[in-house]
């Protein structure tokens, strides 16, 4: 006798989506929350997530073994990770070279959006992420302010290069606490000596941790 195969409900909860995905439960409701997986809630409140935009991550995904969110590889074999948040093809390429030759030799990614950053900090979360804030799609008021939402990511430095004054800034609602602040044009001296100090940190830590 055959049988017949139950229809595959058209949407997930948060945890299952998380599980297809080979993330965190934070990352997924993290992705959920920036609109890179279509959510809608329930009369009760619970977040539900549309298969098809879990797909669509899938399809999209590097192939890299997913990280959770705020979990870091060793110290001892990584490099210092960096990612730049940047709508401008010219400065994309400038922040590539420059950061590039730092002295503490930092891997660089550097991506045109602030979806495209909160997919990459989804699967790795950097140790310092570089953005600007006046991006099409989402703004990086917006992003930050999910990013801080995200307990895991606390520890994650923020640096902000724009050319809004304090005061435009606060217009748009202001900017999490430790939020660093550059003004353009670019100072890459400035930006690498918070990178040399996070650097400095990650080694202290290691130091620390042994015997």
């Amino acid at each position: 006798m055959s049988t017949v195969s139950k229809p595959q409900m058209k949407f997930c909860t948060t945890r299952e989506a998380a599980a297809m995905l080979g993330v965190s439960l934070k990352t997924a409701q993290l992705w959920s929350e920036s609109g890179l997986l279509e959510a809608w809630r329930t009369e009760g409140g619970h977040r539900r997530i549309y298969r098809d935009s879990v797909q669509r991550l899938l399809v999209d995904s590097t192939g890299e073994k997913p990280l959770v969110a705020g979990e870091t590889e060793s110290v001892q074999i990584r490099p210092l990770n960096i990612l730049v948040a940047e709508d401008d093809e010219n400065l994309r390429k400038l922040y590539t070279m420059q950061l590039r030759i730092w002295s503490m030799a930092p891997k660089v990614m550097v991506v045109p959006t602030g979806f495209e950053a909160l997919l990459q900090i989804g699967r790795h979360a950097p140790d310092l992420l570089i953005t600007n804030l006046r991006m099409p799609d989402m703004d990086g008021f917006h992003m930050l302010r999910i990013l801080r939402n995200v307990e895991e990511l606390n520890q994650m430095r923020i640096g902000v290069v724009t050319d809004l004054d304090r005061e435009a800034i606060a217009a748009c609602g202001g900017l999490p606490e430790g939020v660093i602040v550059f003004s353009k044009p670019i100072s890459f001296v400035a930006l690498e000596q918070l990178a040399v100090s996070i650097a400095a940190e990650k080694s202290a830590a290691l130091a620390s941790c042994q015997p």
